[in-house]
């Protein structure tokens, strides 16, 4: 006897004419129709779908352990979901072994934030299985007010409102236009970072939307204790509500009285290498205070959005325009801050940006450099004290020089016997350098050269190695590594690692 299909059926957000042809029909073709429920409710799922329910058809409802609440199983709120999906397959196995075709039906679409792809991983390798999309809420949503998301080459952010209230933040002001999902008792925590991100006059709360009590209002005017779970939030892309105008064409309004009064002070603020504490006050407080944050984008994303902060990320190869960006805004009287991983100076945006100053065009813009954490001293503290001596710092990156450059500088540094911080030893597309490196350090350096591997040094990740020379392997090394080679006096002892302030 055959096993049955299995179908993730996809009903719409609420009203039965949204349902697709082909889910109306498996829908009147199924021996079993599935589908969730919270314990004490009605399926919302199976009311969309109740007109095309066969009479006399096999139901079976899925009903949720636990939702929102607390649950005394021993694994927690994860264990008794997991506990509770593999139960849910287990039923629904047992229809399909018995040649029964099952639909599952799914609110919005199958694959997104619902339910059924917990089953599709327990059932799709062991039963034919099919999913039939759905329209998503947020396009209901989006219907209902008539606005557009996004245009042109808008980005749009899907977002749970479950995110902490910094990183939601974070990522509004990083997107133009957003959905904000999941809503219930996160709302005030989204409206605060709606606030906080500038994007809350943009913002539409829509409440059911597609169902007969469908409602919709500006998010400011919500009252936040009569938000349901069957609600979202829209925010408009960037090109619909202006925020994209602030060009370096055209000053915004907010920036006109600030451009009067001429240039502003560009700030280059290293951020330290990772953790929060190894911030400086000093940077602390400037961040708090400019109007606008550039930088390398996993730079940029570690400054918390507050509202009036506008943030502008770039990719990894364009220092020089991200100073250009800086300073013209500077130009224009905003308040801006540079920001670079570790010390800003050290193989960071402050080179870059006073090599963009040199234009006469910016010869009005004052530039302050504010030190920070660099990711040497972070990996030489971690391991005690090899650069307790004379030292010197390279890139092994050939992109601003070329790699015969960098072989002469590792032979000087060899042949002088100084401790060695090497700063961007490999990548995906420089894969040999570290071992080529090590060839030429070995010319000059015994094998038995201390040299210490720092790994993602003050982040979860973090790791510390110490090894030789001899030993060290160059495939274990990437670009988020930074090596200490020591001198020959450098040594190992019960303490750590460190290196004598005195020759003999």
């Amino acid at each position: 006897m055959r096993t049955g299909r299995f179908a993730g059926v996809g009903v719409g957000p609420g009203d039965p004419e949204l349902i697709t042809r082909k889910a109306a029909r498996l829908i009147e073709q199924a021996d079993v129709v599935a589908y969730h429920a919270a314990a004490g409710k009605r399926s919302n799922a199976r009311r969309i779908a109740a007109e095309l329910i066969p009479d006399g058809v096999v139901e079976e409802e899925l009903t949720y352990p636990v939702t929102t609440g607390t649950t005394d199983h021993p694994g927690g709120y994860a264990g008794a979901l997991a506990e509770f999906y593999e139960a849910s397959a287990a039923r629904l196995a047992a229809h399909l072994d018995a040649g029964r075709d099952v639909v599952l039906l799914a609110e919005g679409d199958p694959l997104f934030y619902g339910s059924y792809m917990y089953m599709h991983d327990r059932l799709a390798a062991r039963y034919e299985a099919e999913v039939v999309p759905g329209v998503p809420a947020f396009l209901a949503a989006t219907a209902t007010v008539a606005s557009p998301l996004v245009r042109q080459t808008d980005v749009l952010t899907v977002l749970p409102g479950t995110l902490p209230q910094p990183e939601l933040a974070r990522r509004l002001a990083d997107t133009d236009g957003a959905v904000i999902m999941k809503l219930g008792r996160t709302f005030p925590a989204v409206r605060r970072a709606l606030a906080e991100a500038g994007r809350l006059d943009h913002a539409l709360y829509v409440e059911r939307a597609s169902m007969p009590e469908e409602q919709w209002r500006p998010v400011a005017e919500v009252d936040e204790a009569t938000v349901p779970y069957f609600s979202l939030v829209v925010v408009t892309g960037d090109s619909l509500n202006g925020r994209r105008s602030r060009d370096l064409a055209a000053p915004a309004p907010a920036a006109v009285g600030r451009a009067e009064r001429g240039a502003a002070e560009l700030l280059v603020v290293g951020l330290g290498p990772g953790p929060e504490g190894w911030l400086t006050p000093e940077a602390s407080t400037a961040l708090a205070e400019v109007d606008h944050v550039v930088g390398y984008g996993p730079y940029v994303a570690r400054v918390p959005q507050r509202a009036g902060l506008t943030r502008h990320a770039s990719g990894n190869t364009v220092e020089v325009d991200r100073a250009r960006l800086a300073l013209d805004l500077a130009c224009r009287g905003e308040r801006v801050a540079v920001v670079s991983g570790g010390d800003a100076g050290v193989f960071g945006m402050a080179a870059a940006v006073f090599e963009a100053a040199e234009d006469p065009a910016y010869a009005a813009v004052p530039v302050r450099v504010l030190p920070g954490v660099s990711a040497v001293q972070a990996v030489a503290a971690r391991a005690g004290a090899p650069v307790g001596a004379d030292f010197a710092v390279m890139s092994l990156s050939d992109r601003l020089k070329p790699w015969e450059v960098v072989e002469k500088r590792l032979r000087a540094i060899a042949e002088a016997d100084l401790v060695l911080a090497v700063y961007n030893p490999a990548s995906r597309s420089r894969t040999d350098q570290v071992a080529t490196a090590r060839a030429v350090l070995l010319e000059h350096r015994a094998p038995e050269t201390v040299v210490v591997v720092g790994r993602d040094v003050g982040r979860a990740e973090e790791s510390l190695t110490v090894t030789t020379l001899g030993e060290l392997d160059p495939a274990s090394i990437d670009m988020k590594c930074l090596l200490i080679v020591g001198a020959s006096s450098t040594r190992v002892s019960p303490a750590g690692v460190w290196t004598p302030r005195y020759v003999r």
